[in-house]
């Protein structure tokens, strides 16, 4: 989903998943030439990073507050805050607090001994967050999950595409790598997503009928998987080797790439041995992996070939796809979806009915069917997925490392950053802001409907504004379009085919869980 840091706080590491009883016929994929894209066209260059001179600034120069404490003790007794004594919410705002700032020191885990080091500047509002997304200004080699980078191992010995920066020449390739599998699989999109999602909702149907509950979340991962496999590579997983295993060997991968920033629930010190201090051996899931490379290259033959018509050997690209598809699209799903079902059943009845209504006359108006141009005529759909992406952004976590001494402002000062050290940004926050939203806090359904769609310059989930495209010389999540596609999808047919739901929300080790208890069909 994204070419930057990505943050699991609901990582499902479930080890079963459900069937689902209906069977699509598998289809080759068909390359057909696409009008329009979901991206930027790839014949367009990367633009030169230029140095920019000195920075000048209106607003007072303030030394950045805060400090990095002795050596590994300082690093360990953030981590200890960040996970358990304080939690992660409460170790930012009780800093922004103690020094009266937005923009401040401290350490970010892992720490020792998985990073070698943990020292960032932390920016949390959403006007020094940006820097952030200004490949001029910061480099993004090896940054995705953070501090540290897991081994190249877990990706076939490649360091893959988000964690490589503009400037490296093999960046380019690979992100139009990835916009062409998009465009190929452009057609597919709204046909796949509904017959998957058909699946899952009557698979959740009967198990409410049979228990009185249904669980969202492996259900909602088994349908994600489905999509993506259908839509992006024409084939139906059910009907390969990997059946319906992908969604619990896709956790298990994820899990051993950031278990170092993740709490499982394990007693802490307990977990802090085992997945804080030391590195989860790869070897451990190289037989799940491999099934998932197997299957991504026995589907993608058309979009390897034009991998190598880029420059790029079959095999890299295939790493890169399972990546691509697994961690960045999978990955994201898998947090998007019950976090908007989570906000939209606690929004209540009023906001279900006027979605209903607004989905199902944009649908009748345009021939009873979901197309492009029907969801143009759905502004609160649209509003509820971008209010979606702004208060639980599926990308929390963005680093980049300064490529020269920079100044960087917040609402009321400017700081002074020296070339080479590691910004940080805590996204919820920059998009949290009380100084650019009105009630940052509340889930507002509307709030980008009309003249509140110039807000979505702030909206930043994509590691890039919402009103920013992707190209190959940033660093903008690739599928972006797709993933704002993918998620109105999502709310059209919950209310196309509900006129309302009802839910209970859990807590467990791994984060909220989501228990459908109602689901009331469409009356009109």
């Amino acid at each position: 989903m994204s070419s930057t840091s990505l943050a699991f706080p609901s990582l499902q590491l479930k080890f079963q998943s459900p069937r689902t009883s209906s069977k699509p016929s598998a289809r080759r994929m068909i390359v057909r030439p696409i009008s329009a894209s979901v991206s930027e066209k790839p014949s367009v260059p990367a633009s030169p990073v230029t140095m920019a001179p000195p920075e000048s600034t209106e607003l007072p120069i303030r030394k950045i507050p805060g400090n990095y404490g002795l050596p590994l003790v300082g690093p360990l007794n953030d981590r200890l805050d960040y996970f358990y004594n304080q939690g992660r919410e409460e170790f930012f705002k009780s800093r922004i607090q103690r020094y009266q700032s937005t923009v401040f020191r401290a350490n970010m885990p892992p720490g020792p001994f998985i990073a070698a080091d943990s020292r960032v500047v932390v920016l949390l509002d959403g006007k020094s967050f940006p820097v952030l997304f200004d490949v001029t200004k910061v480099e993004k080699k090896n940054l995705f999950t953070g501090t540290y980078m897991p081994s190249t191992e877990l990706t076939g010995g490649y360091r893959t595409l988000s964690y490589l920066d503009p400037s490296e020449p093999n960046h380019s390739k690979l992100k139009r790598l990835v916009f062409f599998l998009l465009k190929a699989g452009r057609d597919h999109v709204i046909p796949e997503f509904h017959s998957s999602y058909k699946e899952l909702f009557e698979g959740l149907e009967q198990e409410l009928a049979a228990k009185g509950k249904a669980a969202f979340g492996d259900a909602s991962e088994q349908a994600a998987f489905n999509f993506l496999a259908r839509a992006l590579y024409g084939t139906n997983p059910t009907e390969t080797k990997i059946g319906v295993d992908a969604p619990k060997l896709i956790s298990k991968w994820l899990l051993f790439q950031v278990s170092p920033i993740l709490t499982l629930g394990l007693p802490k010190h307990l977990e802090e041995l085992l997945i804080h201090t030391f590195p989860l051996p790869s070897f451990l899931v190289k037989a799940d992996y491999q099934r998932l490379y197997d299957f991504i290259y026995e589907s993608s033959g058309p979009v390897l070939d034009e991998a190598e018509r880029l420059g790029i050997s079959r095999d890299e690209a295939c790493h890169n796809l399972v990546f691509a598809t697994c961690f960045n699209s999978f990955g994201g799903m898998k947090i998007l979806f019950p976090n908007m079902v989570k906000l939209l059943g606690r929004a209540g009845v009023k906001l279900h009915t006027q979605l209903a209504e607004e989905i199902r006359s944009a649908i009748r108006s345009n021939g009873g069917k979901v197309t492009m141009a029907a969801m143009e005529q759905m502004p609160l759909m649209k509003s509820v997925v971008y209010e979606s992406l702004r208060i639980e952004p599926p990308v929390a976590l963005q680093y980049g490392k300064a490529k020269r001494d920079l100044i960087i402002e917040s609402h009321d000062a400017a700081f002074r950053v020296k070339e080479g050290e590691m910004l940080f940004g805590y996204q919820p926050f920059a998009t949290k802001d009380p100084k650019i939203f009105d009630r940052p806090e509340e889930f507002v359904p509307d709030r980008f409907v009309g003249e509140g769609e110039t807000l979505l310059k702030h909206v930043l989930w994509s590691n890039g504004p919402e009103t920013d495209t992707p190209t190959v010389g940033n660093k903008q999540c690739a599928g972006k379009d797709f993933v704002v596609l993918v998620s109105r999808l999502f709310v059209v047919e919950l209310f196309r085919r509900y006129d309302s739901f009802e839910m209970e929300i859990g807590t467990s080790p791994l984060g909220s869980s989501v228990d459908l208890t109602s689901l009331k069909k469409a009356s009109f």
